[in-house]
Parts: C-alpha cells; sequence; structure tokens
C-alpha cells in the first residue's frame, strides 16, 4: 500500500511546484502588464533611461533606478523563469527528501534570478551610454535607424555562434548539469551555485535576444511574449535546437531591411 502510495505523492508534489512556478511566473505577468498601463509605465521603457543623468536630486536618482530594476526583475521573472523550469524540477527531485528542500530551492532560484539582474544591469547601462551617445554625436542623430537595425543584425548573427550552441547545450541538459554541480559539502553555498551557473550559461544563450527588447521597447508585453516562447522553445523542446538558424536568418533579414536602404540611399 505504502509503495502504491509513493508515486502519487511523487505526481502530486510535482504538480505543487508546477503550479506554485506557475502562479508566480503569471503574477509577474500581471504585475507588467497593469504597470505598462499605470502613470509609471514609462519605466519600463528604456527610452526613460536618459532621464537618470539629468534628475535633480540623488533621491530621484535612486528611485528611477529602483523602479527600473523592479521592471527588469518582474521581466525576468516572466520571460526566464518558465525556460528554467527542467532544471528546477530536476533539482526539485534530487532533493525531495531533505527537510530544507524548499529554502535550498529558493537559493537557485534566486541566485539565477540575480545573475540576470547582474545583467540586465550591464545592459541598461549600455543602452544609458547610447542614448548619451546620441545626445552628443551629430552621425547617430543623422542615423537613429542604426538603434533598430544593430541589435537585430547582432542577435541573428549570434544565433550561428559557438558560444550561442555551446550554452544552449548546456541549457539542454538538466538533469547533468544538477549532478554535476550537487558534489556534496554546503547544500545552501551549492544551490546557489547551480542557480548561479546555469543563468550564466542562460545569459550566455540568450542575452542577444533580450537585448532586442531595447530596440523594440522594453515595456512591449507582447514582444516579451513573443521572446520568451521563442527562447523556452529553444532550451526545452526536443526540436527547439532546429528553431535557431531559421529565427537568425530572420533577424539578419529583418535587420537587412531596415539597414540596406539607409545605407544605399542615405539622408543628406
Amino acid at each position: 500500500m505504502a509503495a502504491a502510495q509513493a508515486p502519487q505523492r511523487a505526481i502530486s508534489r510535482r504538480d505543487t511546484f508546477v503550479v506554485a512556478l506557475g502562479a508566480l511566473v503569471l503574477a509577474a505577468w500581471v504585475a507588467l502588464w497593469l504597470w505598462e498601463r499605470s502613470p509609471y509605465g514609462r519605466y519600463l521603457n528604456h527610452a526613460e533611461l536618459g532621464g537618470l543623468a539629468h534628475a535633480a536630486t540623488a533621491d530621484a536618482v535612486l528611485a528611477q533606478s529602483a523602479l527600473y530594476v523592479g521592471g527588469w526583475l518582474l521581466m525576468t521573472i516572466a520571460m526566464m523563469l518558465p525556460t528554467t523550469l527542467p532544471l528546477l524540477d530536476a533539482f526539485r527531485r534530487l532533493t525531495a527528501l531533505r527537510d530544507d528542500r524548499h529554502s535550498l530551492l529558493a537559493l537557485v532560484i534566486a541566485s539565477y534570478l540575480g545573475v540576470w539582474l547582474a545583467a540586465g544591469a550591464a545592459m541598461h547601462l549600455f543602452d544609458f551610454g547610447l542614448h548619451e551617445a546620441f545626445e552628443h554625436l551629430a552621425w547617430l542623430q543623422a542615423n537613429p535607424w542604426m538603434f533598430g537595425a544593430a541589435p537585430l543584425l547582432l542577435a541573428g548573427a549570434f544565433q550561428f555562434s559557438d558560444l550561442k550552441h555551446r550554452c544552449l547545450e548546456r541549457c539542454r541538459a538538466p538533469v547533468g548539469f544538477v549532478i554535476q554541480h550537487w558534489r556534496g559539502g554546503s547544500p545552501a553555498l551549492q544551490s546557489l551555485a547551480i542557480g548561479a551557473h546555469h543563468g550564466l550559461f542562460c545569459v550566455g544563450c540568450c542575452w542577444a535576444l533580450m537585448l532586442l527588447m531595447f530596440a523594440v521597447g522594453t515595456g512591449s508585453i507582447g514582444w516579451m511574449l513573443a521572446l520568451g516562447a521563442v527562447m523556452a522553445i529553444e532550451k526545452n523542446l526536443s526540436w527547439g535546437r532546429r528553431l535557431s538558424a531559421p529565427l537568425g536568418v530572420a533577424l539578419l533579414l529583418w535587420g537587412g531591411a531596415i539597414a540596406v536602404p539607409q545605407l544605399l540611399h542615405p539622408m543628406p
């Protein structure tokens, strides 16, 4: 009887885990949707980042920075956390009999999100630098199409890079990844290491696609859904790897469609 109930308990735990993770992701999407439609929706848009340089006080800078960090964290939870479901489920099964399993899983998630927060900070600083350059360089002001074409061409080319494929392969093998990094020692430190290492490979795989958000607008819920779906398919479905090349071609063609006419017929 007990043996028959064990699989049922395992299924029940997995269902609870999936529902809890799904609720967290759904809450992030709802929060982003509400935020986008609120008076503070401009803080989800990277175009407002230049306002930090001209904020009147240090408190204003801190407040605006906190809003950008909060928006990026919600985006990461909504777009990237679903792509880690296989890894989180593998870790949950590995630690299912431990009393501290919930706190260890929370550490994995926290360190994973922490890596993406750091990546987001770097992307925002880079974008901020571009906006400052735009204000001071006449060439950029005369060629604003570069801000749309360059991220598309970069993301398209990156789809064919060795770094993309190596990181994608690591993301697509969650069980082996967890076992490789769970070697004894401090469970808390190992949990943090698993989340952080997986986050690094995830950033390595997806940074160029996430950078597209700065071209189309970081506050666009539609683009968040589309790019999040693409990254989840690439990382988790059996045929996901076959999506990389067609997606790269599409992005290159899109970027080329913007750049080529401008280069052939430059503005006077």
